[in-house]
């Protein structure tokens, strides 16, 4: 990842993981931010566990735009 980073979504790790995966077989690379685990790790507690953030580059982020609407629509299509 090169470019300047976009905060695409933040949610919980399942909901990143599934729009990761979406976005990845997409030819989008993502990368993940979970603050509440990596504090944990390093023996404080930071972060809340449903603030997940994904990041994508800025220059997929025209790409990447109709896969995360997509995906919000049908999250809450099924709640």
């Amino acid at each position: 990842m090169n470019d300047n980073l976009y905060r695409a979504f933040t949610g919980n790790e399942i909901e990143v993981i599934l729009l990761k995966g979406e976005l990845e077989e997409n030819g989008i690379s993502t990368m993940i931010r979970d603050d509440f685990t990596n504090s944990i790790s390093a023996g404080f507690y930071g972060g809340t566990p449903s603030s997940i953030d994904l990041f994508i580059n800025e220059s997929d982020l025209a790409k990447a735009e109709p896969i995360i609407r997509e995906y919000l629509q049908n999250r809450d299509l099924e709640k």
